[in-house]
């Protein structure tokens, strides 16, 4: 069976999926948007766990496109999977760089045996990309992802109503 594919309004450090992906900075040290909200409201285990994937996995940080499971510390889910997005920005602008994000945070998620995901607009905050073109890459690639046989849910956990309807409409085109 395939995973059920949503979109939704909301707090993603709130959901109740098996994991959530966060949208990091290559520090995997915590940062400003969801990076920022996820950290605080998972407190210091995670912290602890991202400087210990730092110093034995990723010493000079996660490269773009690439995605790496923790625990999740004090949030509701199991997991957290840091995904870094490219930043538009500062001419990361390859759509291949922005599906990888989603790609590889549903193979880390199959391989820690979750469920059911939750995942932000990777890089339409700060980063600068596009909503509409990020919610296009994101479906796109998660509906072609192998790994849906193995999820429940995939749920697109969005912080505005302006994302919220860019991820309907892409929902409902591709």
């Amino acid at each position: 069976m395939t995973a059920r594919i949503e979109a939704v309004r909301g707090d993603i450090t709130a959901e109740r999926a098996d994991a959530i992906v966060n949208a990091a900075n290559s520090s995997l040290l915590g940062g400003g948007g969801v990076d920022g909200a996820i950290h605080a409201a998972a407190g210091p285990r995670l912290l602890e766990e991202c400087r210990r994937v730092r110093r034995t996995a990723y010493p000079q940080g996660l490269p773009v496109g690439y995605a790496v499971a923790t625990g999740a510390g004090e949030l509701p889910c199991r997991w957290v999977i840091h995904t870094v997005g490219p930043n538009w920005n500062r001419g990361q602008r390859d759509e291949a760089d922005l599906a990888a994000c989603f790609a590889n945070s549903l193979r880390e998620a199959a391989r820690v045996g979750a469920r059911s995901v939750a995942f932000p607009a990777v890089s339409a905050g700060v980063y600068g990309w596009a909503g509409a073109t990020v919610a296009r890459v994101a479906v796109t690639t998660v509906r072609a992802a192998p790994e849906l046989e193995e999820l429940d849910l995939v749920r697109f956990v969005l912080f505005s109503d302006r994302l919220l309807a860019d991820f309907e409409q892409a929902l409902a085109r591709h």
